[in-house]
């Protein structure tokens, strides 16, 4: 059984992938850490949770760095850095959920996070953990920076056609919608029951710290720079983002044609989902589940046709803790789809 440690475990992060990885056939979790909740039993503070002898303790890690070969990091961001360099010294592989290795310029991550980075040479050796496009690069990783929920669903919903020519790659517009768990679980007056319900509404108009993220692994795929302008809205559920993309096409192509793209770009990935021909994806569709929905439109109105990819994914899952478990499951050869084929509830 692999031994794994969950630092930062009374998040909704970090209460989803300790909810997983319980009925995971190949791990076992050693030690899951909390602040604020050391001392209690984890079942007493998640009531979900039938584990009734795992206690969340404080996170001192050179009392628990012998306890774990793999190394969860649910902390908030800043939190990260030293903590992943401390394991990467010591041999230990991690995930790490925060947004503190994700970028690969010490620099971007200053402008957007108004702090440095004090390990810019781990930036570089860190992967950027999306499955589908990273996948064998992640199987010999030692840190694995766990995408962002937002860049999730935009970078899915763009990545068979970025690097064709085919689209306008200066006209992506990308406008999503967020449940609540996204903003996290510290209470904040934004997020509070009277704030958001039957309320919607956008936030961070060009300064969401999500922006850098999509542009680099976009720029990436493509090979050229890539800007988007991206919009994000919250809105009053608890968990799943859908998605809405819009782009320029360059050249005239059928819906069939950018149908089989799209097909054949993730005909092999478990938790990709092309959906037929008039279906829509939903965040019901997808909620508790590690599954990526997707369809696409042609607006041929006009004189530039438009490209429409949306797609829905549960930001806690496919978001955040179930592709954890999928990169974890690639690092270490299990079944990928191992602990994450559940069907989604419904309704």
């Amino acid at each position: 059984m692999l031994k794994v440690a969950i630092l930062g475990g009374s998040g909704y992060t970090g209460a989803e992938l300790f909810r997983l990885l319980q009925q995971h056939r190949e791990v076992e979790v050693t030690v899951i850490t909390s602040e604020r909740f050391s001392g209690q039993r984890v079942s007493d503070v998640f009531l979900n949770i039938r584990d009734k002898t795992l206690r969340f303790e404080p996170l001192r890690l050179e009392a628990l760095i012998h306890r774990a070969e793999l190394f969860f990091l649910c902390l908030p961001h800043k939190t990260s850095q030293e903590i992943v360099a401390g394991l990467n010294k010591a041999g230990k592989r991690v995930i790490d959920l925060s947004a503190d290795y994700r970028l690969k310029s010490a620099g971007v991550y200053r402008r957007w996070y108004n702090t440095g980075h004090r390990f810019p040479d781990l930036l570089k050796k860190a992967v950027y953990g999306l499955p589908e496009v990273n996948r064998e690069r992640i199987r010999n990783a030692s840190i694995v920076a766990n995408p962002g929920c937002y860049p999730t669903g935009a970078i899915l919903g763009l990545a068979p056609i970025i690097d064709r020519d085919i689209i306008d790659t200066d006209s992506i517009i990308i406008d999503s919608k967020s449940g609540v768990s996204g903003a996290g679980r510290s209470p904040a007056l934004p997020f509070m029951f009277s704030e958001v319900n039957e309320s919607v509404r956008a936030y961070a108009i060009t300064t969401h710290r999500h922006i850098p993220e999509i542009e680099q692994e976009l720029s990436l795929i493509s090979g050229k720079k890539i800007k988007v302008i991206f919009t994000p809205h919250l809105i009053p559920m608890d968990r799943g983002i859908l998605t809405t993309i819009y782009v320029r096409l360059r050249r005239k192509i059928t819906y069939s044609e950018i149908r089989k793209l799209f097909m054949k770009h993730y005909h092999d990935e478990p938790f990709v989902r092309i959906l037929e021909d008039g279906q829509y994806p939903s965040t019901k569709g997808v909620r508790d589940s590690n599954y990526c929905d997707i369809s696409v439109f042609i607006d041929k109105r006009g004189d530039h046709h438009t490209l429409i990819i949306v797609n829905a994914i549960d930001n806690l899952m496919k978001g955040a803790s179930g592709q954890a478990v999928q990169n974890m499951n690639i690092m270490y050869s299990f079944d990928e789809t191992e602990g994450l084929m559940d069907n989604p509830p419904f309704p």
